[in-house]
C-alpha cells in the first residue's frame, strides 16, 4: 500500500461546503502522480520523456462521508489487478484528523503512448512498482 496526503482547498468545495464530487478522481490522480514518483525521474519523466500516460478507462466511486475545506485527505493506493496493458487501483480516502472513510474509488487505467494514443505493454520498471503494491487476493 502507498499513502499520499492531499489538503482540501477552498476552490474545491461546492455550495454545500463539501468537496465537489468530481474532485475525488482528481485527488486519486494526485495520489497516482505521487505513487509513480518512485520511478526514475518520477511522474513528470514518465509523461514528458517516456511519453507514457495512464488514462482512466473505468471508475467507480462510493462516497461515505464528506470532506470539507481545511480537511486533509489521506489517500491509500493499492493495486487491485495488473494486466498486460492496464492496471486497476483501489483507493481509499480518509479524513486525516478522525480517520473517517470518506470514499472508496476503483479506477482502471491503460498504459499508452501519449502522442500516438495507443496502448502499450506495461514497462518492466512500472510493472515492478505495481507488483510491489499489489493487494493480496481476498478469500
Amino acid at each position: 500500500m502507498f499513502e499520499s496526503l492531499r489538503p482540501v482547498r477552498f476552490a474545491e468545495v461546492d455550495a454545500a461546503q463539501i468537496v465537489f464530487f468530481a474532485r475525488y478522481l482528481e485527488y486519486c490522480h494526485d495520489a497516482l502522480e505521487a505513487f509513480f514518483g518512485a520511478l526514475e525521474g518520477g511522474y513528470p519523466h514518465m509523461i514528458n520523456v517516456r511519453d507514457l500516460g495512464i488514462p482512466s478507462v473505468h471508475a467507480e466511486i462510493d462516497w461515505r462521508a464528506p470532506l470539507r475545506y481545511g480537511d486533509t485527505a489521506r489517500i491509500e493506493v493499492r493495486v487491485a489487478q495488473i494486466g498486460t496493458r492496464s492496471a486497476t487501483f483501489a483507493h481509499r480516502l480518509y479524513r486525516q484528523g478522525d480517520n473517517v472513510l470518506a470514499a472508496e474509488v476503483k479506477q482502471t487505467v491503460v498504459f499508452c503512448h501519449l502522442r500516438a494514443l495507443g496502448s502499450v505493454v506495461i514497462p518492466g520498471d512500472v510493472r515492478a512498482l505495481l507488483e510491489a503494491h499489489l493487494e493480496a487476493p481476498k478469500g
